[in-house]
């Protein structure tokens, strides 16, 4: 008797429908897994074999083929295995499964018969829906990130008795059901930091609520303990609040990689990623042989920080590049090729020299000489792309030791809000959203400046040497200056103010 039960695979950051087809023929003994399946479905039977007799069933001794079609795509992982075991008990009349088509089935099986969650549960909900399927059947601890896709019934089961069950006997299994708007306006606004606890710094706040204003990428160079660290960790305090729509888009992303907690429906804040500096290449954009998303896709939507950022492998910083520009990310195979989203807010920290206090050295451990050949472990290229670069000093003791609280991240974010509003306002016929994103063309519409502002940046690019990246940057900088003050054009002192940005041109980078 032939059976098709149907499951899903993952491919980038969406979701492919499979057919498994299940055969049992009484013309001999095996088990025949075909569609090009990975190791871990190729030891499904064991699981299946064990779980199936742990709840009263078995594996018939008879010729059994199962196809996974489309038979060209490889499929991965053992989210696989209860489909597949329903398809045996159907195919070999077992049990009765009338209306199993309607429903996309899955699940990682235990040797009892209980079921572990899976990963990518989003995007395969979504795609269940847009295909038509009445329901989606699951480990339980996976139904409150499915139960995110309205308008598709939501199953989940502890065991496969359940399941066996729910189409042998027709005992129903209890519906998921979530108020998604409810739940994601409930926690839009929970941040663990707040801007009120850093103290001083009133320069490097001011960098960081233009960065937030206009999404531009900053690096914080300071020595240790100046509050590089405390700065970037509070940056998503200020940022605006996701829209359910990049809810949806960050969730999936993390979904794929299995980053969403059992109580955990829809991520409501923006993701902060903070990679450890050993990370490879692979790890940071994202790939292997079975492809994932890497930190810079999980920063999708919110903050990518990378802490001490000479310490990072060159060749690891130089595949930034790309994604910096593109906000997206391209893994070539031979046989496919996967686009993960990137558009993340880069937030990097660094010290001026090896020892972390040039040029205030008490020991003088940090010649000029060593000072700059640290600085050149990041390229000149990738400098460019980085909006903002702030010196911060040292916190002094009057104060770290005072009692007034500085601004809270609520009235930071109020402001940022407003900026962010005008320039959804004047993009609002482009696909871009902020001022980090507008390419030259839209710099030359929405960048023009009066002839102080233009001589004030003509002598800052002689005087520095700077290179034109770098001076479409400057304009950006100005440009959301300018929105958080509410002026319409760009100002001489916007220009200023944006040049003073750029420390590492200034000061310290020597191409």
């Amino acid at each position: 008797m032939l059976i098709k039960i149907y499951g899903s695979a993952i491919h980038g950051v969406a979701a492919q429908t499979i057919t498994i087809e299940v055969n049992v023929d009484t013309g001999g003994v095996g088990y025949h897994l075909v569609g090009l399946p990975d190791n871990a479905i190729k030891e499904s039977s064991y699981r299946i074999s064990a779980a199936l007799k742990n709840v009263g069933f078995k594996i018939p001794g008879k010729k059994i083929t199962i196809n996974m079609a489309p038979a060209d795509l490889r499929k991965e992982g053992s989210a696989y295995d209860l489909s597949i075991a329903l398809g045996i008990l159907a195919a070999s009349d077992q049990i009765l499964a009338e209306n199993i088509q309607d429903y996309i089935i899955m699940g990682e099986l235990s040797l009892d018969g209980s079921l572990q969650p899976i990963k990518g549960v989003l995007p395969i909900a979504m795609k269940a829906r847009e295909e038509g399927f009445k329901g989606i059947i699951l480990p339980k601890q996976n139904t409150r990130e499915a139960a995110v896709v309205e308008g598709i019934d939501v199953y989940g089961v502890v065991n496969i008795k359940e399941v066996i069950d729910f189409f042998n006997e027709g005992i129903p299994i209890e519906k998921v059901i979530l108020d998604i708007k409810k739940e994601f306006q409930e926690k839009i606004d929970q941040f663990p930091f707040d801007f009120s606890e850093v103290k001083g710094q009133e320069t490097a706040k001011r960098a960081m609520e233009i960065a937030a204003a206009g999404g531009h990428n900053i690096i914080l160079i300071g020595p240790p303990g100046s509050g590089k660290t405390m700065l970037a960790k509070r940056v998503p305090s200020i940022l605006p609040p996701l829209t359910l729509k990049e809810a949806l888009e960050t969730t999936k992303i993390h979904s794929v990689a299995g980053k969403i907690g059992t109580e955990t429906s829809l991520m409501t804040i923006r993701p902060f990623r903070s990679p450890h500096h050993t990370i490879s290449d692979v790890a940071l954009v994202g790939g292997g042989s079975y492809p994932q998303p890497g930190e810079i896709s999980l920063a999708h939507n919110g903050v990518l920080f990378l802490d001490e950022m000479p310490e990072f492998k060159r060749t690891v910083l130089e595949v930034m590049r790309q994604p910096l520009e593109d906000r997206e990310v391209t893994i070539s195979r031979a046989k496919f090729t996967v686009n993960y989203p990137a558009s993340f807010m880069l937030i990097a920290s660094m010290n001026p020299s090896p020892s972390g206090y040039f040029p205030d050295d008490p020991n003088n451990t940090s010649s000029i000489l060593e000072m700059q050949r640290y600085m050149n472990k990041l390229s000149g290229p990738l400098l460019d792309r980085i909006d903002i670069h702030i010196e911060i000093q040292k916190v002094e003791f009057e104060q770290l030791t005072e009692k007034r609280k500085g601004e809270n991240s609520e009235e930071i974010r109020k402001r940022v809000l407003k900026a962010r509003e005008v320039q959804q306002d004047r993009y609002r016929n482009l696909e871009i959203s902020y001022n980090a994103q507008i390419g030259s063309r839209q710099i030359e519409q929405f960048c023009a400046l009066d002839e102080a502002s233009f001589s004030l940046i003509k002598q800052a690019m002689e005087k520095l040497n700077l290179s034109a990246r770098a001076y479409d940057r400057i304009l950006k900088v100005a440009r959301t200056i300018a929105d958080l003050e509410g002026d319409q054009n760009i100002l001489s002192h916007h220009i200023s103010e944006a040049i003073q940005y750029r420390s590492l041109d200034r000061e310290f980078w020597k191409s």
